[in-house]
């Protein structure tokens, strides 16, 4: 059984049959069908999933430590152009990637280059090809928004500062399902000082981190050696990555997603985009959600 018809099934009513205690235990049915369910995916189903644009695979290593089985496409740092890469169908649930933002981040001292464009075009290839249940985009927030045939695809924002990192480190994804799940991240309250983004270009400044203080705000907490790297190079690439502690996240709101599965038909998101889910009459969550939607208005009167 496909993970979506899963988790289908296990929103439907129980029959009777199923209800009744099972013979021989005490445990009532529907606790034992709840267990067979959890069990189907962390144990005989364990999600298998395609990272791209992994370079030291940070996004895959938070899925790794929640139990997925990662295999990565490979990475330009090592030679592996994703242009080159063609997919198997069916055969992974979840294809996840934050691919190259430059073209896209407001820190940009170029011209674009289209690179960015080029490579947003191969995830949508790659996930068209591998057809996987679900997918999982990050980049920074100015990216144009993907569309991928036979997925519902809900967007949100997310800070490294509200997953118990001390970075503020501002990021945008992309998270589309057949069958229109809807993630639930629980969010932690931001410290009262958060220390600035991680930078792929810290590496070339003369008042940099240190290593070990860059490293820990991406979430590595154990020495990371890169000896065939430069010093510049090895920031560029833990900069480059999803930090630790929001990747942790992410996987851990995906593996409840399909254990215990909300719709997108049933619930209501924030209107500014975070991806919070409101009750009642509610419009957006929070103060800053308010200002954000203000500000995008704002933003969309003087562009018209």
């Amino acid at each position: 059984m496909s993970l979506s018809a899963l988790a289908k099934a296990s929103s439907q009513p129980l029959t009777k049959s199923q209800n009744r205690e099972m013979p021989g235990s005490t445990i009532p049915g529907v606790f034992t069908l709840l267990l067979s369910c959890y069990f189907s995916i962390s144990i005989s189903h364990i999600m298998l999933i395609l990272s791209l644009f992994c370079g030291i695979d940070l996004l895959g290593q938070g899925f790794q430590e929640q139990g997925f089985c990662v295999v990565q496409a490979g990475d330009i740092i090592l030679g592996k152009d994703i242009r080159n890469f063609r997919g198997i169908a069916n055969k992974f649930d979840g294809v996840i990637g934050g691919s190259p933002c430059q073209d896209f981040s407001l820190a940009r001292r170029t011209p674009p280059s289209g690179y960015g464009q080029a490579m947003l075009h191969e995830f949508q290839r790659v996930v068209e090809e591998t057809s996987p249940e679900w997918f999982l985009l990050e980049n920074v927030p100015n990216v144009p928004h993907i569309h991928v045939e036979g997925y519902h695809i809900v967007r949100f924002f997310l800070n490294a500062n509200e997953c118990g990192s001390i970075q503020n480190r501002h990021r945008y994804f992309q998270f589309g399902s057949k069958a229109g799940i809807v993630l639930d991240i629980p969010r932690l309250p931001k410290p009262p000082k958060s220390e600035p983004c991680a930078m792929a270009s810290e590496g070339h400044k003369t008042n940099r981190r240190t290593w070990s203080q860059f490293c820990e705000l991406q979430g590595i907490n154990y020495p990371l050696y890169l000896p065939d790297l430069t010093k510049s190079s090895a920031y560029k690439v833990v900069g480059n990555a999803v930090s630790l502690h929001v990747s942790r996240a992410l996987a851990t709101a995906i593996k409840q997603a399909y254990i215990k599965p909300t719709y997108l038909k049933d619930v209501k998101t924030c209107a500014c985009g975070c991806g919070r889910l409101l009750t009642g009459h509610k419009k957006t969550a929070t103060d800053a959600c308010r200002k954000r939607l203000s500000v995008i208005r704002r933003q969309q009167t003087s562009a018209a």
